[in-house]
């Protein structure tokens, strides 16, 4: 008989006590925290003892500014499409440092890896946390789970976080001479160059952003009385 979310992560916590530093059951998935620098042997034990030997995807998170959002959605008017908003929040060309909240986390930037169990039918999520903010580092896991490979230079790529020992880490979705990494949440949202075509050089030239940030606020627009052509 297959055992159950919560015997799983007994299971887990009796093998692994002095390496998960969390655990969470919701939505009938079981998460357990570790280290980074906890990773490779974490999850070789769970390849080997507990038979995740499936690796579905691994995700790059940054909590950066988590919990806050710039649509003040609690405290705006029950009526209508106008919402108050925070115009320095992240992603509108503002540099926001970390602040602390309700729902702070261990550190910014956090790599999950979602296995599964295909003998058991079981799914894990493994979440490990970064030491660093400045230059979040974790030891890659492409020899215990070669399909890790792309997954690890796509959160790479997006996020910045560094797989070390990764056999070929490089830009996967942007291009080589990109700046920055799109899915941090201090990455403007139109971007740090754009790019056009010069017919005088015959070449794709790269040129500060000339969009200026701005949140778009929705807005009801209303006929005047009396005004037919509204």
């Amino acid at each position: 008989m297959r055992q159950t979310l919560t015997q799983l992560a007994d299971a887990l916590e009796a093998k692994l006590s002095s390496q998960i530093t969390g655990r969470n059951i919701a939505f009938d998935e079981l998460t357990i925290d570790i280290k980074a620098a906890d990773v490779l042997s974490v999850c070789q034990s769970v390849k080997e003892k507990f038979g995740f030997d499936q690796l579905i995807d691994v995700c790059g998170i940054d909590y950066s500014h988590y919990g806050k959002d710039e649509w003040q959605t609690n405290s705006a008017t029950g009526t209508g499409f106008s919402r108050g908003f925070n115009a320095k929040s992240h992603g509108r060309g503002q540099i926001v440092k970390q602040v602390e909240t309700e729902q702070a986390k261990p550190t910014r930037y956090a790599v999950a890896y979602h296995l599964m169990s295909i003998a058991d039918n079981q799914r894990l999520r493994i979440k490990a946390w970064c030491a660093e903010d400045e230059l979040p580092l974790i030891d890659s896991v492409v020899e215990l789970w070669p399909s890790a490979n792309w997954f690890e230079r796509e959160a790479f790529d997006l996020f910045g976080i560094v797989f070390q020992g990764h056999p070929d880490l490089r830009r996967l979705l942007t291009d080589y001479g990109f700046i920055g990494h799109p899915f941090r949440k201090d990455f403007p949202l139109t971007g740090n160059v754009e790019m056009r075509y010069d017919a005088d050089k015959g070449r794709v030239v790269y040129e500060p952003v000339s969009i200026e940030p701005r949140v778009l606020v929705p807005r009801v627009i209303r006929k005047e009385s009396g005004d037919k052509n509204a």
